[in-house]
């Protein structure tokens, strides 16, 4: 290649490349926005369907009438894993009061996600969703993050990052009560 040529070719890939950096930066700042204000306390609770791991057909309406807890995790997450017995102890203690537990597994295969549930004894449903798009229509970024829903499918709170049992009994029993 002659000089002029590598001249061109270095100025048409560098415009290529700034054209790519500024697009992933509009998604990305989009793509925020909309994890935002898709979900938040006092809106309506975006109704779905998943096959949950027992491979029934699990409908969040059909869980109208209860305070349900969305967790959305993922098996290789260490704060997920460290979580969960706290989720299950809390489930089992409130289960009977109209308290439900769906844990939403983002994009696992049924095998990693039987294996966590054996090992972590979980009693709750555990819904697959595999293409993510509970997780999308949730807003869901970091993980875990959880989604609590009161009896009437309102969103009463949105919890990114891990708890503790002390925080979800409380956030439990101010849902139970209010």
């Amino acid at each position: 290649m002659n000089r002029k040529t590598r001249y061109w070719v270095r100025r048409i890939l560098m415009l290529v490349m700034v054209v790519l950096v500024g697009l992933a930066i509009y998604q990305t700042m989009g793509g925020e926005g909309e994890k935002e204000t898709a979900v938040e306390p006092g809106k309506k609770a975006p109704d779905f369907q998943l096959e949950t791991l027992d491979g029934e057909k699990m409908k969040l309406s059909d869980l109208k009438g209860k305070v349900v807890l969305l967790n959305f995790w993922a098996s290789w997450c260490e704060p997920c894993r460290d979580e969960m017995p706290a989720i299950q102890t809390v489930y089992d203690k409130h289960k009977d009061k109209g308290f439900e537990v769906v844990g939403v597994n983002i994009a696992e295969t049924q095998v990693a996600v039987n294996a966590f549930a054996r090992q972590y004894e979980l009693k709750f449903p555990i819904a697959m969703d595999r293409e993510r798009k509970v997780t999308e229509q949730y807003g869901i970024g970091p993980i875990p993050s959880s989604i609590f829903i009161d009896r009437e499918g309102n969103i009463i709170r949105k919890v990114n990052g891990q708890m503790n049992e002390d925080q979800l009994e409380n956030y439990v029993l101010k849902a139970l009560t209010g």
